[in-house]
């Protein structure tokens, strides 16, 4: 698909829609209408769905990964529909900044996992789905939900850069710095063995 250069006012539109669709905290949402309590109070203390499971309330974590891979999904879709395909990745890195840095929460939202695999899945199915599959085959081995993502995103530009045409691989060389960065308490979590794993409570 040919990148078509859109004008800077444009992109500002969709960078604010991103970022204001993803920092809408599903986590918390469907938290509080189950009647778990405050995420802020549990586990961790993160918004995503790997806290919410630690509530032991699988459906409740289904539905927060479902939600917050949704919005960075829809708002690529979006601009890619009424825009143009560099306004699509300028939404996507802004939904997934709106999920970790989200006004509403003075800046302090989740790690961007599930909100990455959504708009990279809507960016490049077979990109997506590949990182998925990494996902899964590092959470089964290790039962680290840190490690997988780690893995899944550091994997992805290398993914991008030989089975495409390599116009994501910037975008997904920064989402990858993004999802190491928003992990550096888990890496060292990871090297101490301190790390808690997939549905401990």
């Amino acid at each position: 698909m040919q990148l078509i250069q859109t004008s800077t006012a444009v992109l500002l539109v969709w960078a604010i829609a991103g970022y204001l669709l993803g920092s809408i905290p599903f986590g918390m949402v469907v938290a509080r209408f189950m009647g778990l309590g405050n995420l802020r109070e549990i586990g961790s203390g993160n918004i995503g769905a790997t806290n919410v499971l630690r509530t032991g309330n699988k459906k409740a974590a289904a539905l927060t990964l479902l939600f917050d891979a949704g919005k960075g999904a829809v708002i690529v879709l979006l601009a890619r529909k009424f825009a143009t395909e560099d306004a699509a990745q300028i939404a996507g890195l802004a939904a997934i900044l709106g999920h970790c840095f989200p006004v509403w929460l003075k800046f302090k939202g989740g790690k961007g996992v599930a909100t990455y695999f959504g708009l990279m899945i809507a960016l490049s199915p077979v990109v997506g789905l590949a990182a998925g599959a990494i996902w899964l085959v590092v959470a089964a081995i290790s039962r680290y939900s840190s490690l997988a993502a780690l893995m899944a995103a550091g994997w992805a530009p290398i993914v991008v850069a030989f089975i495409t045409d390599g116009q994501i691989f910037a975008l997904a060389s920064v989402l990858a710095v993004l999802i190491y960065v928003r992990h550096a308490a888990n890496i060292g979590r990871l090297r101490r063995g301190e790390e808690s794993k997939i549905g401990k409570k």
